[in-house]
């Protein structure tokens, strides 16, 4: 998980949140998403950029880096330049790709494990348009199975505002990403949605939600059943600042970070029962799980 303060760092948890270890510190430019890829045994991470107006970046100075599971060989596989603020990164690791979104950048966008092969799967808008926070992408899952990318636009601040949507993976090659006709919206008005993960065997959507109670601050799920959301459920409350999300299908749980500095677990069985395993000194963004 990802650990925010004057100098980020990535750290390690046991399940019950013991045995702590920093993986990586020192890090600048703001990191803000995690993920795992067991099959190659890394780390990926991404950077919101050096420069920030507030919790603004607006430069274009986002980036990617690699690392093994100890932090070791740290690598840029996604140079500065390449777009604005990097938030969730998702990996697929049987496929060989990475997932995220940018945020200012008013996109959603994918590339192989080394970097290459960068791929724009959807635009928002135009750069004239980047103050619209409408348009401003967050969260990100794939579902390589049934062939479907999803995203959120999270509005303003506690605005009820926020959207969750979803496109094919394949794109036709002559499909402008900014002009897509292939974009369902599952969700309109939410209060403010960051992280999403997606759960292939139960077809199940999860995302966290940031924005004011009683519907934001939260833990969600919903069934997606015939291209439909249903079922939507709040499973947790009272998060502050809920940010990351990391399932274990297995053990039935799920694990949650806000920007307190608090990851908690809850049972998929018994949703509104929630406990904090682990709390850091600085705010918690992105998370990842790893199964041993």
């Amino acid at each position: 998980m990802l650990s925010l303060g004057r100098k980020s760092r990535v750290v390690s948890v046991t399940p019950g949140g013991g045995d702590m270890q920093v993986l990586i510190e020192g890090l600048e430019a703001m990191p803000d998403g995690v993920a795992v890829d067991p099959i190659n045994r890394h780390l990926y991470y991404t950077f919101m950029g050096a420069i920030r107006d507030g919790e603004d970046f607006w430069e274009n100075d986002g980036y990617i880096e690699r690392a093994n599971f100890d932090g070791s060989e740290r690598t840029v596989i996604v140079p500065a330049g390449t777009f604005v603020t990097g938030k969730q990164i998702q990996c697929d690791a049987e496929n060989g790709r990475l997932y995220w979104s940018d945020r200012e950048g008013l996109g959603v966008m994918s590339c192989r494990l080394d970097g290459s092969d960068l791929t724009i799967h959807v635009r928002t808008g135009s750069q004239e348009d980047k103050q619209d926070r409408r348009r401003h992408c967050v969260g990100v899952a794939v579902d390589p199975k049934g062939g479907f990318l999803y995203w959120t636009q999270k509005g303003k601040p506690k605005g009820n505002e926020g959207k969750i949507l979803r496109a094919p993976l394949s794109r036709a090659p002559d499909m402008d990403p900014a002009q897509r006709t292939d974009i369902e919206v599952l969700f309109d008005g939410l209060p403010e949605p960051i992280d999403l993960e997606w759960d292939g065997e139960t077809e199940t959507l999860y995302w966290t939600d940031r924005g004011d109670p009683p519907k934001g601050n939260t833990l969600n799920r919903t069934t997606i059943h015939n291209g439909k959301a249903v079922d939507h459920k709040i499973i947790l409350s009272g998060l502050q600042e809920a940010i990351g999300l990391a399932l274990d299908h297995v053990s039935r749980r799920i694990f949650v970070s806000d920007l307190k500095g608090s990851l908690w677990v809850t049972s998929l069985d018994r949703p509104g029962e929630g406990n904090i395993i682990y709390q850091s000194r600085g705010p918690l963004t992105g998370i990842a799980y790893l199964r041993s």
